[in-house]
C-alpha cells in the first residue's frame, strides 16, 4: 500500500457533521491552469534554483539527483514528481483529549485566527497596545468558546517575554486554555522541539503526538528563492517526528515577485514545493502543507491590502492548483485593512469568508485580524465567528433529495395552506435556516424601542461575556 492510498483509508472516516456539508464548489483556476502553473513552477525551480543555507538539506537534494551550484540548488522535474507523490493527501487533527477535530479535506468549512500580530485592540478599553502574554490566555480562552473557531492561535506575541521564551510561552498558555488543535511559529528549530515537546508531554507521549497531532508548525521560505538553515531544519524535524508542517511564503506582488497574481503564485508555489521536498527527502509520507500568502500592495501608499479581494483570490488560486498537484493547504481569508471594527472591516471579513467558504480546500485561517495584519481582535474574532457561521451555512449549498423535494407536503398542506404547522415545517424550522447571535432581524417598531444597542455593542458585551465566564 503507498503512503497516499493510506493517507486516503486514514481521512475516510468522517465524524458527524453539525454544519452543512460544504457542496458548492469554487474553483479560480481549472486543471489546464494549474498544470500551466506546475509547469512554469517546474522551469523556475530547474533553470533559475533556490539558494538553500543548509548543508543537511543540499545534501539531500544533491543525492536525490538536484544540481549545486555554490549555495544554489537546481530542482530536476523527476525529484519534484517523485517527492510531490508522497505527500500525504490529508492531514488530520486532535484536540488535547484525543478526539478527532477536523481534516484538512473535510467536506465542511473549517476556520482559525493568526498569529503574532504587533499589537491588540483591548476589548476591556479599547486601547490599542502591545500584546501581553495575559492577552494569549484570553485568546485562547475566547477560541475554545467560539462554535466556527476550529483551530487556535495566539493572535499576539508577548512583548512582556524575551525572545527566547516566548514561542513556548505563548503556545503553554494557548494549550492551557484550549483543548483545539492550535498553529504556532517559533524562531528556530531548537525553540519549535520544545513546543513540540510540551504537546508531548500533554498528550501522553511524543508517539501520540505523531499519531494524533494537536498542533502545526508554520515555516516559510523567504521570497524571492530563498531557503534560510532554520526554515530546512524545521522541515526536516517535523518530518523525522511525523508531526505536521505548513511551508509557505509571504508574498509581495510587484516587490518580492511579479505583480500579476498568477506570476505571484507560480513563485510562491516554487517556493513551497522547495520546502515541501526537503520534507519528503527527509521522511517519505512525512504529514506537509502549504498555501500562498500572496500579500497585495496598494502601490498609491505601498500598503498591504489583505482586505482586498487580491488577496483571498491568490489564495483560491494557489489552493486549486495545489489540489491538483495533491497537497493539503489553506487560505486566508476573515480580516481586514481597517483599523477599527466597523463597516469597512465587516464588509471586507465577510466577502473574503463567503469566497473561502466555497473554495475546494477547508481550512481557512486569518480571522480577527486588523490594520493590514497588525492588529489582533478578540472582539473582531467574535464577529468573525459570527460571519464565518453565515458563510458555512452559504457554502453548504442547497440539499436536493426526496425529502427535501418535499412532495408530499406540497400534496397534504396545500389545500388548506397548513405548511406552518404542518409537520414536515415544525421538524426543522430551528434547522433548516441559518439564525444569528448577533445580527438583528427584528421589525423596525421593536428596533427603535430595543435596548440591545448597536452591533459593536452587543460584540463587546458577548466578548466580554465570554472572557468572564470561561
Amino acid at each position: 500500500m503507498t503512503v497516499r492510498s493510506r493517507s486516503r483509508r486514514r481521512t475516510a472516516t468522517r465524524a458527524a457533521a453539525v454544519r452543512p456539508p460544504r457542496r458548492n464548489a469554487l474553483e479560480t483556476i481549472n486543471a489546464a491552469g494549474a498544470e500551466e502553473i506546475f509547469k512554469g513552477v517546474v522551469e523556475v525551480l530547474n533553470t533559475v534554483g533556490m539558494l538553500v543555507e543548509d548543508v543537511e538539506s543540499r545534501a539531500m537534494l544533491v543525492a536525490a539527483g538536484c544540481r549545486e551550484d555554490a549555495d544554489r540548488i537546481y530542482y530536476t522535474e523527476d525529484v519534484i514528481r517523485r517527492a510531490l507523490e508522497t505527500v500525504p493527501r490529508a492531514i488530520r487533527f486532535y484536540n488535547q483529549n484525543g478526539d478527532f477535530a477536523f481534516a484538512t479535506d473535510d467536506e465542511i468549512a473549517r476556520f482559525g485566527t493568526a498569529v503574532n500580530c504587533v499589537q491588540v485592540l483591548d476589548a476591556r478599553t479599547d486601547e490599542y497596545r502591545p500584546c501581553v502574554l495575559s492577552d494569549i490566555s484570553d485568546h485562547g480562552r475566547v477560541q475554545e468558546a467560539l462554535t466556527h473557531i476550529d483551530i487556535a492561535a495566539a493572535l499576539g506575541y508577548p512583548s512582556d517575554m524575551n525572545a527566547e521564551e516566548e514561542a513556548l510561552a505563548s503556545a503553554r498558555a494557548l494549550l492551557d486554555t484550549t483543548k483545539k488543535p492550535i498553529f504556532f511559529t517559533g524562531h528556530d528549530e531548537h525553540g519549535v522541539r520544545k513546543i513540540w515537546k510540551e504537546m508531548g508531554r500533554r498528550v501522553g507521549g511524543m508517539g501520540n503526538l505523531a499519531d494524533k497531532p494537536i498542533g502545526l508548525d508554520l515555516v516559510g521560505p523567504v521570497s524571492p528563492l530563498k531557503l534560510g538553515g532554520e526554515t530546512c531544519q524545521r522541515l526536516i524535524m517535523a518530518a523525522r517526528l511525523n508531526l505536521p508542517v505548513v511551508c509557505y511564503p509571504a508574498i509581495f506582488p510587484g516587490m518580492a515577485c511579479p505583480l500579476t497574481l498568477a506570476g505571484a503564485i507560480t513563485q510562491a508555489t516554487a517556493e513551497s514545493i522547495a520546502g515541501i521536498v526537503i520534507s519528503q527527502l527527509a521522511a517519505p509520507g512525512a504529514p506537509v502543507m502549504s498555501g500562498s500568502s500572496v500579500m497585495p500592495m496598494d502601490m498609491r501608499r505601498a500598503d498591504m491590502a489583505i482586505g482586498s479581494p487580491e488577496y483571498t483570490l491568490a489564495g483560491l488560486g494557489a489552493a486549486d492548483v495545489f489540489r491538483h498537484l495533491g497537497i493539503p493547504s489553506w487560505v486566508g481569508s476573515g480580516c481586514t485593512d481597517a483599523h477599527d471594527i466597523g463597516p469597512q472591516a465587516f464588509a471586507e471579513a465577510s466577502a473574503t469568508l463567503h469566497g473561502t467558504s466555497v473554495a475546494r480546500t477547508a481550512l481557512t485561517h486569518n480571522l480577527g485580524v486588523l490594520s493590514s495584519g497588525r492588529t489582533g481582535s478578540m472582539e473582531m474574532l467574535v464577529a468573525c465567528d459570527e460571519m464565518a457561521a453565515m458563510a458555512s451555512a452559504f457554502g453548504g449549498g442547497i440539499i436536493v433529495n426526496k425529502d427535501t423535494i418535499a412532495t408530499e407536503v406540497i400534496a397534504r398542506a396545500s389545500e388548506d395552506n397548513s405548511f406552518l404547522t404542518d409537520p414536515h415545517t415544525l421538524e426543522r424550522y430551528e434547522t433548516e435556516m441559518w439564525i444569528p447571535s448577533l445580527f438583528q432581524r427584528e421589525g423596525i417598531e421593536n428596533w427603535q424601542i430595543s435596548d440591545t444597542g448597536d452591533l459593536r455593542a452587543r460584540l463587546k458585551e458577548k466578548t466580554l461575556a465570554i472572557l468572564d465566564t470561561v
